[in-house]
């Protein structure tokens, strides 16, 4: 086949990034193909297996026959348990009118960018973010404004930093707490305060139920005009089933379900089934996994500081340890590759979260303490190596 000219390539496809954390993990498939032995922390994913009752309520319906399009908000069932949910949790009100069910948070981000903006409208995003965040806004021709974070304030958005970066065409504010790459959360007032101030807050809560100190909160406690993207990946060990959803003000529950209708019409059923499964049977199998992660946390913690790595804040929820290691290098890309040719650990660059992680390395501690305290005698060793005779 001819090859196209590169200036038939649409021009987001030319300008999207690349999510560099799935440069490392393929770059480290790559050496398992060829024998290596590499300890995965670069990739945000439960080690567990999905528990068996929710394996079994899929099995369940699709040998039901439930293999069909469903409502394309998503089963009334599912809709109505996610709306109890959100009640026993944070004691807010939110009918199953207002949720939408979608494969996956990704979708969920795309339908609310979808509604919620027009071209030249702008988002507030704190510069160390989930990485996919302003790829999904300029798809929809948005504009991601980048607000810096402090390490004082737990590289959360501090609602007393936003004033210059308010502008008429700001639409929406987004925050991710507990957040990726930090694991920290936002202040109560905080959010109270983001509510206050006029645009939007979409709140990406997909790491709620994965909190070790603290406790998260839900946008929804502190206002009705805000939308959440959440789902069933991270804390119920569901990442490969795609099964996310969203919650919306009243007005614009039409205009989401025609744009759900359109490009993705419904989630699969009897995912949906294992979905109501994880919310009403699982809350044994998940609260062992998360005594586990804060485990790992602690023993990860403890290692990373040993080796010399400054922790500007440690992580209180989600399974990450954001850690400075400017020391050793400006180029966090080129030091994750290093880190991981030489020693076989995959690493996350903390320039795929922002210009504010240059510098940066994100662990993930979503593995077993085996494969941690390994990881950590091939980290001493690679730093040995690095250090002058």
């Amino acid at each position: 086949m001819e090859q196209q000219p590169a200036s038939a390539v649409s021009r987001r496809a030319r300008e999207i990034t690349p999510f560099l954390v799935m440069d490392i993990l393929e770059r480290a498939q790559e050496l398992e193909r060829q024998g290596e032995h590499v300890i995965h922390l670069e990739i945000g994913e439960p080690d567990y297996d999905t528990p068996q009752v929710v394996k079994d309520a899929a099995y369940r319906a699709m040998a039901a026959g439930e293999t069909q399009y469903t409502h394309s908000q998503g089963l009334m069932e599912l809709r109505e348990a996610l709306g109890r949910h959100y009640w026993d949790k944070y004691r807010v009100s939110v009918t199953p009118e207002q949720f939408i069910v979608t494969s996956g948070t990704s979708p969920a981000m795309i339908l609310i960018f979808g509604a919620l903006l027009d071209p030249g409208d702008e988002v507030l995003l704190p510069d160390l973010h989930y990485a996919c965040y302003p790829n999904v806004l300029r798809l929809v021709d948005a504009v991601p404004r980048y607000v810096p974070v402090q390490e004082e304030d737990g590289f959360q958005l501090n609602p007393a930093a936003l004033g210059p970066y308010l502008t008429p065409r700001t639409k929406a504010v987004l925050i991710n707490s507990p957040g990726n790459p930090t694991g920290t959360l936002m202040p109560p007032e905080w959010m109270a305060r983001l509510a206050d101030l006029g645009p939007y807050v979409i709140s990406d809560e997909i790491y709620h139920g994965l909190v070790y100190e603290g406790k998260e909160h839900s946008i929804l406690e502190f206002t009705d005009r805000a939308f959440v993207i959440n789902g069933f990946s991270k804390v119920y060990a569901m990442t490969g089933w795609r099964l996310g959803y969203l919650i919306a003000p009243p007005d614009f529950i039409r205009p989401l379900q025609k744009l759900m209708q359109n490009f993705f019409i419904s989630a699969n059923p009897f995912v949906q089934r294992a979905g109501i499964a994880a919310l009403t049977q699982a809350e044994g199998e998940i609260n062992a996994m998360r005594l586990a992660y804060d485990a790992r946390r602690r023993f990860l913690l403890a290692g990373l500081a040993k080796l010399g790595f400054r922790i500007p804040v440690p992580p209180t929820g989600a399974f990450y340890v954001f850690v400075n290691a400017r020391h050793l290098s400006a180029d966090s890309y080129a030091l994750a590759f290093d880190i991981l040719e030489k020693v076989k650990v995959g690493v996350a660059p903390g320039i795929d979260f922002g210009p504010g992680g240059e510098g940066f390395l994100r662990f993930s501690y979503a593995n077993s303490l085996e494969n941690l305290a390994e990881a950590l005698r091939r980290l001493e060793t690679y730093l040995a190596q690095r250090r002058p005779a």
